[in-house]
């Protein structure tokens, strides 16, 4: 609904003085802008210039991008973000199909302590995956116990919790341990081996649209691995299940599927697990 000035003074006469000024003028008080001597409504030209990010009130996705990017490895980075906004601590990232990680969780598969204790300290949720590293048996027993098969659960990027007590090296030997004692704490795919010459098969743009992003690249990387994308977007590596069925890294349950005319790849389907999107080799 929207008032006009004389809507606005009526109701704000009703609240008294001090609340007519907060209805007429927050804006203006808020921003420390001054309010208009002879009670005219503001004019635009008057309001404040700061632009709002699209993206307001969730956080901005580059912030969030890069606090979880930068939890890898680079903790003066990660400081500096989650000082200055620490719900950025708890910050989590789609980097693609579903694989989705937060700040805490990219510490903790890649064994950083000194990352994962300022998030937590900063209000990170603690999962089963950065208590694994951080070497608290007791805490990984209790997730074991209340839910029978989590050890079982996959961390982001598909990797198992069982690497987690790796990745944290001698203060995590007791859990690597117990883990292993379960015998079912580093599960995998059944992944089929392609040899690097016949993944040239699959590699092209696929386009599912007449955006200039509408469009699927897959190539083969320099350790020759399939990996696709959309656009500039981060590339996620493919994993052969068998008769031209992929999955992407860290989504076990999506499927990537392409249908062969003769030798070669002619067009590619996105499961999760119905179609998603089917795209045409293009040009």
């Amino acid at each position: 609904m929207t008032l006009d000035r004389r809507q606005v003074l009526t109701y704000a006469a009703g609240l008294g003085a001090a609340s007519a000024a907060h209805v007429l003028w927050g804006p203006f008080v808020a921003t420390g802008l001054a309010a208009p001597a002879d009670g005219a409504a503001p004019s635009a030209d008057a309001l404040p210039s700061n632009a709002v990010p699209a993206s307001f009130p969730t956080q901005d996705p580059d912030v969030v991008r890069e606090v979880v990017g930068a939890s890898h490895t680079k903790f003066d980075r990660v400081r500096e973000l989650v000082t200055a906004r620490p719900t950025l601590a708890d910050a989590a990232w789609d980097w693609g199909f579903g694989d989705w990680e937060s700040a805490l969780g990219a510490a903790s598969h890649m064994g950083r302590r000194d990352i994962a204790e300022f998030l937590l300290s900063n209000g990170a949720t603690p999962t089963i995956f950065s208590a694994a590293m951080l070497g608290q048996l007791e805490v990984v027993r209790a997730f074991v116990a209340a839910s029978p098969g989590v050890q079982r659960t996959f961390g982001p990027h598909g990797i198992s919790l069982l690497r987690h007590a790796e990745a944290g090296g001698d203060e995590a030997k007791s859990v690597l341990e117990y883990l292993t004692s379960l015998g079912d704490a580093d599960p995998s795919a059944p992944i089929v081996e392609i040899a690097p010459a016949d993944l040239a098969r699959y590699v092209g743009t696929y386009v599912f649209g007449v955006g200039a992003d509408d469009r699927l690249e897959v190539t083969v990387d320099d350790r020759g691995r399939l990996r696709i994308a959309r656009g500039a977007r981060p590339f996620r590596m493919l994993f052969a299940l068998g008769d031209h069925a992929f999955f992407p890294s860290g989504a076990p349950n999506v499927r990537v599927r392409f249908t062969m005319i003769g030798e070669r790849a002619g067009s590619l389907a996105v499961h999760d697990p119905d179609v998603v999107l089917e795209a045409r080799l293009g040009a």
